[in-house]
């Protein structure tokens, strides 16, 4: 018998985001970028965001957005975590089309999960590197909000 899958929260991403740069359509999808202009992290880990990151997006003919974010934050005690955080965004047209234009949805009617992953070479944070995580992500304006979750 296999162990039985568990999670348990870790902390909370809040990313400030910019204007989306769309690439429009380019066959297979609508290509959108969304600049990370900061942000924090708030739970067992504490830190504030580096300077730089980005969502690169890309919205199916069907509306299922696919996630490819990547950026970094810095620990309150120093270390330096890069994160690449792919997922997927899906739900009722008339929902994600409010999100498209900013305005507010009830973050429970539309189906955002990713699977971030970290890097880093601080001793204290390898952790990070040796367990899967997940998360459950809400858009609120300009900025989102990502709790994730250690796999046990």
């Amino acid at each position: 018998m296999t162990p039985a899958l568990e999670t348990k929260y870790v902390f909370t991403i809040t990313a400030h985001v910019g204007e989306v740069t769309s690439a429009g359509d380019i066959g297979t999808g609508i290509r959108r970028i969304v600049p990370i202009l900061g942000g924090e992290v708030r739970g067992k880990i504490n830190g504030e965001f580096c300077a730089a990151g980005a969502d690169f997006q890309m919205i199916r003919p069907n509306g299922l957005m696919e996630i490819e974010a990547k950026y970094a934050f810095e620990t309150d005690d120093g270390a330096v975590v890069y994160v690449e955080n792919r997922g997927l965004r899906f739900g009722p047209a008339e929902l994600l089309q409010k999100l498209s234009r900013g305005e507010a949805v009830d973050p429970k009617l539309v189906y955002c999960r990713t699977a971030p992953r970290f890097e880093t070479g601080h001793a204290k944070y390898k952790w990070l590197m040796q367990h899967i995580f997940i998360a459950s992500i809400a858009r609120l304006g300009d900025r989102v909000v990502i709790d994730v979750h250690q796999v046990l």
